[in-house]
């Protein structure tokens, strides 16, 4: 066999769907696996973005422009607004998911061999994507027991050398639900101009905010911006993962004109999809409220179930869909594939997703895993109790 690159070697499994075989297994043997793993949402995506859909009359589905058409593009600056980040037409360019939008980014800051500085744990496929685009990936520890706020700055400055292009974080967060501050986002936003680097922040979860700490966008400050770039995606906010139309957000001129560059070679965003994502923000104000209030709702009802559980820690999220718990095993991956494979109660079980995957340190999170509350109440409460009593059988095997 011909020999296949270092690149796809190295490329790391997703914690999230490699226990997919696993799953499958359980639900030919009848087990209604209950599905904690994956930030799908369940509840339904603006009937405005599902007619709109049905409703176009196309005789064919032609390119677009690579950038997004204008009046899309129009129309999310008016929605930005409405949360203090003033940008023009010409500063976003639409790309398919915000999966493409960091692989641009990262393509156009970064060569092979750059360094790129990101607290963890963090979105699972942030390794992925600096693999593929052969850029290594510096981790800076960010704490359970500090409920995985920003690292101090000293030891992120300690990490910035020739090779830094830049420092990534989601906020809020995935997987921790951590919402950064204003003053944590200024400090970077300062180091950033310091050592003439690129702030990149994943925004994808802005609206979900849960103990009312307001959301600060890293394109709110102007005096940063040769230097920042915000990532966004209707996926969560519209409940339109399958859409695949993310953003890349930046005044930086010359790196918008380079990410253009990038969107040609792949032509242009999906046409169906532009047309329920701009029909998605034509939503009322409380589309966005009702959803909101649904998982905070949720969070509270996971929260409670699992602190019950004896000797289980979870991290209380601020904003996002998830939250990070430690389980009282030595390998959670271990418990996680036990539950899927020998073990059900009443013909139920959970999929969870490990957490050593969101990590890029080696041994850390072992007996973490993360789990994103996107069921129902009643479904997170039964989660919690086949949880505690899958922890009962494995401890005692």
């Amino acid at each position: 066999m011909p020999q296949l690159s270092k690149k796809g070697t190295d490329l790391p499994a997703s914690p999230i769907r490699k226990l997919v075989a696993f799953s499958d297994a359980a639900k030919s043997r009848g087990v209604e696996v209950l599905h904690l793993n994956i930030g799908q949402p369940d509840i339904p995506a603006p009937t405005a973005a599902l007619e709109a859909v049905k409703n176009a009359d196309l005789k064919l589905l032609p390119y677009g422009p690579s950038q997004g058409t204008e009046g899309y593009r129009k129309k999310l600056c008016a929605y930005y607004a409405t949360h203090n980040i003033a940008i023009e037409a010409d500063d976003i360019l639409v790309t398919t998911g915000a999966s493409e939008a960091l692989t641009f980014c990262l393509n156009v800051i970064c060569d092979a061999g750059d360094e790129l500085i990101i607290p963890e744990p963090f979105y699972a496929n942030y390794n992925g994507f600096a693999c593929a685009a052969s850029v290594n990936v510096v981790p800076v520890v960010s704490d359970f027991e500090e409920s995985f706020q920003l690292p101090d700055l000293d030891k992120i400055s300690a990490k910035i050398n020739a090779k830094t292009r830049g420092i990534l974080l989601c906020n809020p967060s995935n997987p921790t639900g951590y919402v950064y501050s204003k003053e944590e986002i200024e400090a970077l936003g300062s180091l950033a101009i310091k050592h003439n680097i690129f702030l990149i922040v994943d925004e994808v979860y802005r609206e979900f905010i849960h103990e009312g700490k307001a959301h600060y966008s890293v394109m709110q400050n102007e005096a940063w911006s040769e230097h920042a770039i915000m990532i966004d995606s209707v996926s969560k906010r519209y409940s339109m993962c399958g859409a695949r139309v993310g953003c890349i957000v930046s005044r930086n001129k010359e790196l918008m004109k380079m990410a253009l560059k990038f969107a040609h070679l792949r032509l242009s965003p999906p046409a169906y999809a532009l047309i329920a994502s701009e029909a998605a923000l034509d939503a009322p104000s409380s589309y966005l409220e009702g959803v909101v209030a649904e998982y905070t709702h949720r969070r509270n009802v996971l929260i409670a179930a699992l602190e019950k559980i004896p000797n289980l820690a979870v991290s209380h999220p601020m904003g996002a869909f998830y939250c990070m718990v430690k389980l009282p095993v030595e390998d959670a991956e271990d418990f996680s594939q036990f539950l899927l494979n020998d073990f059900h109660d009443k013909h139920q079980t959970v999929m969870l997703a490990p957490a050593t995957g969101f990590y890029s340190t080696p041994q850390i999170g072992k007996n973490e895993v993360r789990i994103a509350f996107v069921l129902g109440a009643e479904k997170l409460k039964r989660a919690a109790e086949i949880l505690e009593k899958a922890l009962q059988v494995y401890n005692k095997s």
